[in-house]
């Protein structure tokens, strides 16, 4: 099966690519193109998954990278590939054929590019790393390496949407105590429960931080067929979840 890769003009000519689960060699409840090497699928055909990434991407397989993400704020800037565990949630670099992969599976993959400046970034954000910073601190690295704030554009990729991401009261307060303005972003259910639009956040946080976004509106949640998805994996009683990647290089 062909892969089926989303992009964003707004990025173009620097090439990216939102990847789904269309395409791959993984099978069960990992079936299409499981990226996730923290997965409980085959090692061997996860990276026969991320290999099939390399060719779409045009990168040697060493220079496709990732990072042990741990819902952080904290940045990478590279200047050549690594190749052990580093916890941070997101990349930045001006350096050409290095592949920045994140991993999702609900959170949201938002890709970074000044296309003038030839800098690039990409962030693995969850409500933890977008509340505590990870959006800011990836502009930041990029301007620290040259990158202009006003020509820095930014596309949040793929995620759960609001319609089916269900939290609770001690959820809402969180971000109520960090922004009483974030209080427009909950959907009030009930007392104890709402509707949270974290893409709505993060499109909101990133505009006003002075760079141009855009976000993909497709809910991993709500397209099984395309996408993987945590929440909807722990409803379904399943034991695991595939990961679906996302990268970006000059």
């Amino acid at each position: 099966m062909k892969l089926e890769i989303l992009t964003s003009e707004l990025l173009k000519p620097v090439k990216h690519g939102f990847f789904t689960r269309k395409g791959g060699i993984s099978s069960c409840i990992y079936k299409g193109l499981n990226c996730g090497l923290g997965s409980l699928d085959s090692r061997e055909l996860v990276q026969k998954n991320r290999q099939k990434v390399c060719k779409a991407m045009d990168i040697k397989k060493s220079m496709l990278l990732s990072l042990n993400q741990v819902h952080s704020n904290k940045v990478l800037t590279l200047n050549q590939p690594f190749h052990k565990k580093i916890d941070a949630d997101a990349m930045v670099t001006n350096k050409p054929n290095l592949g920045l992969g994140i991993l999702t599976a609900d959170c949201q993959p938002v890709v970074f590019a000044d296309i003038e400046s030839q800098i690039i970034g990409v962030a693995h954000a969850g409500w933890r790393g977008t509340l505590s910073g990870i959006l800011d601190n990836t502009i930041s690295s990029m301007i620290k390496l040259g990158a202009t704030r006003q020509k820095i554009k930014a596309v949040i990729g793929p995620s759960i949407s609001q319609k089916v991401y269900k939290v609770g009261s001690e959820f809402f307060e969180k971000f109520y105590e960090n922004n009483k303005e974030n209080e427009k972003f909950f959907k009030i259910i009930s007392k104890e429960k709402f509707l949270f639009d974290l893409s709505g956040l993060t499109l909101e946080k990133l505009t006003q931080s002075g760079v141009t976004a855009e976000k993909i509106n497709r809910c991993t949640y709500l397209e099984p067929d395309l996408f993987y998805s945590y929440r909807r994996s722990l409803h379904k009683n399943e034991k695991d979840y595939g990961r679906q990647i996302t990268v970006i290089r000059l």
